[in-house]
């Protein structure tokens, strides 16, 4: 293919038919669309109801000796076959983002015909997916199991799933310059909100199980595939898919959700690639601060009005810090980063790896919490404020105020302290701190596991020049819902991100690379025929 071709022209007749039918029309009626099997559900009935407690971990695959003396099955280099596959992806992530899921934490806000037009979409672009056993999660979650070599009615015990979600945050739409619902594919990328959260790591996962399906592929093990409608969200379908596994027996060998990126401009002094697969995520917690006044008519203010003192508490919160720790995963992302390091500008990086795992490991702290806003979230509590209320007019002194803080707990604390410190913090007793959400960081995944290294495998065939890391996600994802049932979570999206692009997440300018794309859905492909019995 020229690199003059419109990436439309690469996608066959039908297929774009289809994109702009499934793009414009609503859900199909239930006789309409082909009834997917139903998942078995023989002995399952054992577990109804039971907590989701923690459960035994699951033993390790039986790795079969390659002929290249790899434990994974040989691997498939990235070429243009993968690429022109990239270029179909992208007409379907196209048609995907102008069909507009946005989370509502209000569900009378939400738009439920939107999401029925998406699934619809999905039925449409991925037949062979949609013909798999399955069933709804919760209102619009999609929860699939593509049965491994074995009986077709017997759960495989250690099952592989993969994640994503299909909702996406609100959006300012007057920030955007273009309209953040386009779709539009421009300059080899495809631009819209959710390209890269997280409905182009969705198209990613959807259509390498197409294609393998299309192939005959068999996996080793059964496959479920989770797609949340909630993650942005209260991620309530995560927990509903969680608690059907349970139900069902199943303990998963690999939990595999969206996550780090393939990135070039994260370390100083590191021109390679760094692939960060995240192996824990921060903990969530969402606040209010609250407080009241006299209100009344603007022109006269009391002496201290409520969104007067609510500032002020705002003012304290955003001002503190929280102690800045090292953390087992992050000294070993710095350990397998560091001998990438060159030059002056990456002096700082070998000596904070240098001090990060001896006795002066508060100094390595520290100088990674001084190194910009991605460093400085791996190694302490973040706190930002998303939201502020006063007043509902423009000449009345408010009553009520309040405002939201988005808080990321580290690993190492824990949400009832990082709520007592920022009592000590706001220091007004006047100012009322109402919890609204909270969990707590999650369990750290090993990087010495078979899971690990079959990730890292998929990657070398997608991004051979990169070195595979891992890292603690500052982010909240579906994947911690997960953690109760399985030791192996892991969160990685298999694109290529610069700075701007991690930056446009829930931000403004959201976009994807075709190519990015491409080498994506061969990276879910790897995984999948790399799967060990």
């Amino acid at each position: 293919m020229s690199a003059d071709t419109d990436p439309t022209e690469a996608i066959p007749q039908v297929t774009a038919e289809m994109i702009a039918k499934a793009a414009v029309q609503p859900a199909a009626s239930p006789t309409a669309e082909p009834t997917p099997a139903p998942i078995p559900v023989a002995g399952a009935e054992r577990n109804k109801d039971r907590p989701v407690s923690e459960q035994p971990g699951a033993p390790d695959a039986v790795l079969r000796d390659q002929p290249d003396g790899s434990a994974f099955a040989p691997a498939e280099p990235y070429g243009e076959r993968h690429a022109s596959a990239g270029h179909i992806a992208a007409g379907h992530l196209s048609s995907l983002v102008q069909i507009p899921t946005v989370s509502s934490w209000d569900p009378q806000g939400l738009d439920h015909e939107a999401f029925a037009r998406h699934r619809a979409a999905l039925a449409a672009f991925y037949p062979r997916v949609h013909a798999l056993q399955s069933e709804p999660a919760g209102d619009h979650g999609l929860l699939y199991r593509w049965p491994g070599r074995g009986r077709q009615d017997v759960l495989h015990p250690f099952p592989v799933v993969l994640v994503a979600h299909q909702d996406v945050a609100p959006v300012q739409v007057a920030a955007w310059p273009d309209d953040p619902f386009s779709g539009e594919i421009r300059n080899g990328a495809v631009h819209g909100r959710g390209t890269l959260d997280d409905k182009g790591g969705l198209v990613a996962v959807l259509d390498a199980v197409e294609t393998l399906l299309g192939d005959g592929f068999v996996p080793e093990r059964d496959v479920w595939l989770f797609f949340g409608a909630d993650e942005e969200t209260a991620g309530g379908s995560a927990e509903i898919a969680v608690r059907r596994l349970y139900e069902l027996g199943v303990r998963p060998w690999l939990v595999l959700d969206e996550g780090g990126g393939v990135v070039t401009d994260a370390f100083p002094g590191v021109d390679r690639q760094a692939a960060m697969v995240g192996v824990a995520e921060k903990g969530l917690l969402g606040v209010n601060l609250c407080t009241t006044g006299v209100g009344g008519h603007a022109t006269t203010p009391g002496g201290r009005s409520a969104t007067a003192r609510l500032a002020r508490a705002v003012t304290r919160v955003s001002r503190s810090r929280s102690a800045a720790r090292i953390n087992p995963p992050t000294v070993e992302m710095l350990e397998r980063i560091a001998p990438s390091a060159a030059g002056g500008k990456g002096l700082g990086l070998r000596l904070a790896t240098r001090l990060a795992s001896g006795p002066f490991r508060k100094l390595a702290a520290w100088m990674l919490a001084n190194g910009g806003p991605e460093a400085s979230a791996l190694v302490r509590t973040t706190v930002a404020v998303t939201e502020l209320e006063g007043s509902a007019g423009a000449n009345s002194a408010a009553s009520s105020a309040r405002a939201r803080l988005d808080v990321r707990v580290a690993l190492g604390e824990t949400v009832d302290r990082t709520v007592a410190r920022l009592r000590r913090d706001v220091r007004d007793k006047r100012v009322e701190l109402e919890v609204v959400e909270r969990s707590e960081p999650s369990e750290v995944s090993p990087t010495d596991s078979q899971q690990f290294a079959l990730i890292g495998e998929a990657i070398g065939a997608s991004y051979p020049d990169a070195v595979v890391v891992p890292c603690v996600l500052p982010a909240a994802t579906d994947a911690r819902t997960f953690t109760p049932i399985t030791d192996h979570v892991y969160r990685f999206s298999p694109f290529a991100l610069s700075r701007a692009q991690r930056q446009s997440i829930h931000g403004v300018g959201e976009h994807l690379s075709v190519d990015s794309l491409g080498r994506g859905v061969h990276f879910y492909r790897e995984v999948l025929r790399k799967i060990p019995g």
